[in-house]
């Protein structure tokens, strides 16, 4: 069965209970990667939770709807990052500095302010326009590796999907893209629960520039993503700030 189309992935807990296990032909799949130096793992209460990008020594990005449970904020005490190593066991571990988050007006985008990041190279921000169509693009996170039960097969190693990205006025888009949103079919693998918040980079000379914060897919061939050249002005005032 496939998964209702979401504006964004609901948390694991209750996308475990809420959602019915997809069709055995839908495979996450992906690969294990290689590289990743500014990948996040988000941790709520010693679990993982979702997934982020450091774009700069003290910032991250992830994406809001991660830092709600049951439409509360999650206390900054409860959340963890785990940065500078793929497999997430091995990273550093660093809070959120209190009272630091700011979400986008308009966008699924968390900023947060962390103490500063050891062995990690922040993510490169966008200095071009709009994503365009057909464009080759990777998503990386630590998410889910099976359907059904996502929070018991979360990935300890970093992995990554292959997309490429579709028009949105493509008719597989619906509910996938539009307003802030870019939208993505799948080449290899399809990113899932634990991986929302985590950076759709481009590829090539591009492979460090984040392009995308990944909020949905239908866990089949479908993903969306928040485009981060049109926050720029957002991400560069808040992080002077």
């Amino acid at each position: 069965m496939k998964l209702p189309r979401l504006t964004f992935l609901l948390p694991l807990v209750a996308l475990a209970t809420l959602a019915p296990a997809p069709a055995a032909s839908a495979v996450i799949g992906g690969s294990v990667s290689a590289h990743g130096p500014w990948a996040v793992r988000m941790l709520v209460d010693g679990k993982g939770e979702c997934t982020g990008t450091a774009i700069s020594r003290e910032w991250i990005i992830s994406a809001s709807h991660c830092f709600f449970e049951q439409a509360q904020d999650i206390a900054d005490s409860r959340i963890e990052f785990h940065v500078g190593r793929l497999d997430q066991r091995r990273g550093t571990v660093v809070h959120p500095v209190a009272g630091s988050r700011r979400g986008s007006p308009v966008a699924d985008m968390m900023l947060i302010k962390v103490p500063p990041m050891a062995g990690v190279t922040p993510a490169k921000l966008p200095a071009t326009g709009p994503v365009r169509p057909g464009r080759a693009v990777r998503q990386y996170g630590w998410g889910a590796t099976c359907t059904g039960d996502e929070n018991s097969c979360q990935s300890d190693v970093l992995k990554q999907s292959s997309l490429k990205v579709l028009p949105a006025d493509d008719p597989r888009c619906d509910g996938f893209g539009g307003g802030t949103d870019f939208c993505m079919i799948s080449v290899s693998g399809v990113p899932a629960g634990g991986d929302s918040g985590g950076p759709v980079m481009g590829t090539g000379a591009a492979a460090d520039t984040l392009i995308g914060v990944f909020d949905t897919s239908d866990r089949e061939r479908i993903a969306g993503a928040g485009e981060v050249s049109g926050q720029l002005g957002w991400i560069r005032e808040t992080i002077a700030g």
